[in-house]
């Protein structure tokens, strides 16, 4: 008989971001997503509804409830959730700020899937995410790649994934309206990016992007 999926709550204020998390995570059996949400108070109210969440994924820069707060709250009225920071901002200061609040763990947004993944279940089994030693690494390895992607899409590539990131409803049109250019030319732009990306949806777009740094 199988084990029960691990019941996790993901939240972050960037909903196609956080679908794309959710859909990554669908594919793993070991996984459930059972709450999502797009800060601390919406979270807030779905526990107290009676969710039960083994391990929170909890972004750190978001509107009404941000993450340290959230972590906090999780850290003194949930002890049976075990909170991981999710952040790109990798400065000391935010990191020990957040293992204050009491989160067992630090993420980058931009770590790859398998270390993602590794890191959950470790948190989940362990209570507690430990260093990683090979990330200077991984951060070289990362930015070269990086490096390589940039010179590949064009600039307007670019500006139309920034676009996206930043307002992920708006249409074809409010996006050609926004570049000042036709739908025509903004489903090439979508098109090349797509392809040099490697993607097929707008959500992978916008978690790529996320995860190379390209947005903000």
């Amino acid at each position: 008989m199988l084990p029960a999926p691990i019941p996790l709550a993901l939240i972050d204020d960037h909903t196609l971001f956080r679908s794309a998390l959710a859909d990554m995570l669908a594919g793993d059996a070991r996984f459930e997503v059972v709450v999502q949400a797009a800060h601390g108070a919406e979270y807030l109210r779905a526990v107290q509804g009676g969710v039960q969440v083994a391990v929170a994924v909890v972004d750190l820069h978001m509107p009404i409830m941000d993450g340290f707060e959230t972590i906090a709250w999780i850290r003194d009225h949930a002890p049976g959730t075990r909170a991981v920071a999710l952040s790109f901002d990798l400065s000391e200061e935010v990191r020990q700020r957040a293992l204050k609040a009491g989160a067992c763990g630090f993420l980058r947004k931009d770590t790859t899937k398998d270390h993602f993944l590794a890191a959950l279940m470790q948190v989940a089994v362990v209570g507690q995410l430990p260093p990683d030693a090979a990330q200077h690494d991984q951060r070289a390895e990362q930015a070269q790649s990086r490096s390589e992607l940039l010179a590949k899409l064009s600039q307007r590539e670019l500006e139309y994934m920034r676009l996206l990131c930043a307002n992920g409803d708006s249409t074809a049109e409010q996006l050609a309206a926004q570049m000042q250019v036709g739908v025509r030319t903004v489903d090439g732009y979508r098109e090349g990016a797509y392809r040099k990306c490697q993607v097929h949806s707008r959500a992978g777009l916008v978690a790529f992007a996320y995860k190379w740094g390209l947005y903000p």
